[in-house]
């Protein structure tokens, strides 16, 4: 009888999830959805915001809100999401608007959008896609530097902006602007993940050999940068020109498709840990997930070297299996990319199916 009750209290999910460990032992984990509570953040229609290039009233977060950047600023968990209207035809403006939680899971939204395009000498590059997907980070001098993604219609681009405050930010352009007489300017470019070290609850960018590094990308290669400034990036290159690949996305496998940076990469006593997403292609990937599934998987990189893969987990760690993150804007997506320690637990927020926003929590 002892050996029945055992094996059924070993089958039952929730006790199966708790005792679970990472696949790796150098990996983040294991990580719960808190379905209790998720999704934390849907659209809302009732708050509204004078555009100032449309120069009316728009419902900015009526359509969809996901892809959130986190920061604990305070004792508060502060959330930085994309969030889209319905006034353009194909698929919304997205701008960024800022929450503020005390415990990590209930959030109090700000009425109106902290970031978005405007007349301003970005609007070339931000008009009328928007600003999307922020990735934050702190200056070793207290200043939160963001990497976003501008969208004219056309092109993707990261972009970088600048703030004391979470509030009042400063657009600092083109994050490959400078680099050889604009050789990256119109080139396609996404998810810029800062290396950055732990220093309590803050995640502090730190320099190694003298530079910061960031990794970034959303192909199936991943690209890595370098800056002395974190304004001013330059791609690490091969002989011939081209991208240096850091990691690349594997046959049979949920990333098969492309590896896109999750939220910050981390200095950890084993190396630098990168969350990242993959999307999985049923016929060449992963035949358990669904056809471009993204799901997401841990990198390990060199401490003293960044651009030198170490390690990786064999399986996403992470899926879509919940009603909201299987049908949405785009259907099969958990796409990660905000993270905080706070109280104790790594809480990692994610959108679900491009659409609203979830929470993953574990143990520190």
């Amino acid at each position: 009888m002892l050996k029945r009750l055992t094996f059924l209290f070993l089958l039952t999910p929730s006790l199966l999830l708790a005792q679970a460990k990472p696949e790796k032992p150098w990996m983040l984990g294991p990580f719960h959805k808190e379905n209790a509570f998720n999704p934390i953040l849907n659209a809302k229609a009732t708050t509204e915001f004078y555009c100032p290039i449309r120069q009316k009233l728009v419902r900015w977060e009526e359509k969809d809100v996901y892809n959130p950047a986190t920061v604990v600023r305070n004792n508060k968990v502060y959330m930085l999401y994309r969030a889209e209207d319905t006034v353009r035809s194909v698929g919304g403006t997205s701008r960024l608007g800022l929450a503020v939680s005390t415990d990590g899971i209930h959030f109090k939204r700000m009425p109106k959008p902290v970031f978005y395009p405007d007349n301003d000498p970005m609007k070339v590059y931000e008009w009328e896609g928007g600003c999307e997907d922020p990735r934050v980070v702190e200056s070793p001098n207290g200043v939160y530097v963001m990497t976003y993604t501008s969208y004219d219609g056309d092109k993707a681009r990261l972009c970088v902006a600048t703030s004391r405050d979470l509030m009042k930010w400063t657009k600092q352009g083109l994050i490959f602007g400078d680099v050889e007489n604009g050789k990256y300017r119109n080139s396609w470019s996404k998810s810029g993940a800062i290396v950055c070290k732990r220093i309590g609850s803050r995640l502090v960018a730190q320099k190694i050999n003298g530079k910061y590094w960031m990794y970034w990308g959303d192909q199936p290669q991943l690209r890595v940068a370098t800056s002395d400034d974190l304004l001013h990036w330059t791609p690490l290159e091969t002989p011939a020109g081209q991208p240096l690949v850091a990691a690349e996305s594997r046959k049979g496998k949920h990333d098969v498709r492309l590896i896109e940076p999750g939220p910050f990469a981390m200095l950890t006593p084993n190396g630098i840990l990168l969350i990242y997403n993959g999307m999985n292609d049923a016929k060449n990937g992963d035949k358990t997930l669904a056809e471009g599934a993204y799901a997401g998987g841990q990198l390990l990189f060199d401490a003293n070297d960044p651009a030198k893969l170490l390690d990786r987990s064999e399986n996403y760690f992470i899926k879509p299996d919940q009603p909201y993150e299987m049908v949405g804007q785009v259907n099969q997506v958990c796409f990660l990319e905000g993270m905080v320690p706070f109280r104790g637990k790594w809480f990692l927020y994610y959108g679900t199916a491009d659409s609203k926003i979830g929470v993953a929590t574990a143990n520190q």
